[in-house]
């Protein structure tokens, strides 16, 4: 799903609502409508701003997703799985049927409560091997996932290879060797899921260890 133009069509007064919720001091709220109503300079003129975040300021990635954590809550109401980075977002669904009927649910949530714009253009219902995010996709190749790869390429150093293999599960002696071996990423796991069957499904679970 993606949303057309975001940063310039956040309605000032929903993100004053929401961060009006938390926010209970005045003063910053006032700033921040402030900052939001400053405006921005085109071609030496200036020109006011009534419903969009200035991009290039810091303050500007938070506010935007101060805005989206409204739909993320919506999202875990609705036992939704899915994946966001600002505002390009991923909804995985069981069937191509559950994943139109969310479609066509959660675009009213976005554009009637949170008053923002979904491109129906570039947002659509496809197998997630059609899905490319942020500039990668998921796809199936000899019969394998590469998933593995992709996790055990994240830790990058000996140290943390070695500490997370020896937390899955894998002797120490031999956690320091495949920790130091000099062996390509793919074959490398490949060969370690086959000694310890066990460690790939333990992967998948904590993906996150550091």
């Amino acid at each position: 799903m993606d949303l057309e133009k975001f940063f310039d069509t956040v309605s000032h007064s929903k993100l004053i609502e929401v961060l009006s919720k938390t926010i209970k001091d005045g003063r910053v709220i006032s700033l921040i409508h402030k900052y939001l109503n400053a405006g921005v300079m085109t071609e030496g003129r200036h020109e006011p701003s009534e419903q969009e975040v200035p991009q290039g300021g810091p303050l500007s990635p938070l506010l935007g997703n101060i805005m989206l954590n409204e739909l993320d809550r919506e999202l875990e109401r609705r036992g939704h799985k899915f994946v966001r980075y600002a505002d390009d977002m991923v909804i995985l669904c069981k069937s191509k049927r559950s994943a139109e009927r969310t479609m066509k649910s959660i675009i009213p949530f976005i554009e009637g409560k949170l008053f923002l714009k979904v491109n129906r253009e570039k947002s659509k219902v496809s197998h997630v091997s059609d899905v490319k995010f942020l500039g990668y996709s998921f796809y199936v190749t000899k019969g394998e996932y590469r998933l593995r790869m992709v996790i055990w390429k994240q830790w990058k150093r000996i140290r943390t290879k070695c500490a997370n293999l020896i937390r899955l599960g894998i002797p120490k002696s031999k956690a320091w060797e495949w920790a130091n071996t000099r062996k390509g990423y793919w074959h490398c796991f490949l060969h370690l899921s086959t000694l310890f069957p066990y460690t790939s499904l333990l992967m998948y679970q904590y993906p996150d260890y550091q």
